[in-house]
């Protein structure tokens, strides 16, 4: 049975799907938003609102910890620097999911998913 079993596998040993999910958060960091599958992006949304949660303490155990999941201090930087202060009003749901339908080859559900602060230009 399945109880109490959180998370989704999305067919990965859990190194892979570790390492995705740390690059994937800092591509949406950099970026702002990224287009993924659905699965994909409900499993970043609680990476991410974490990440965030870590990046408002700011002090030097939170930026480690930052580090330890997204591997690229630049990143790191732009997430306490511009992301997270941007951020400070909201105690939770900083991102969104926009579905975009299912993808050409394999019918797989597309969404965007962006920090609720990003601009589209």
């Amino acid at each position: 049975m399945r109880h109490a079993k959180r998370g989704r596998k999305l067919g990965r040993d859990a190194a892979h799907r570790n390492l995705m999910l740390g690059t994937m958060a800092g591509q949406l960091i950099t970026h702002g938003r990224i287009k993924t599958t659905e699965a994909k992006a409900k499993e970043l949304r609680g990476v991410v609102d974490r990440l965030i949660n870590i990046a408002k303490r700011d002090d030097l155990h939170a930026r480690r910890q930052a580090v330890k999941v997204l591997k690229d201090k630049r990143v790191v930087r732009h997430l306490f620097e511009e992301v997270a202060p941007d951020l400070d009003d909201r105690t939770s749901g900083y991102t969104r999911i926009l579905k975009l339908g299912p993808r050409q080859g394999d019918g797989a559900e597309q969404v965007y998913l962006e920090l609720v602060n990003h601009r589209v230009e």
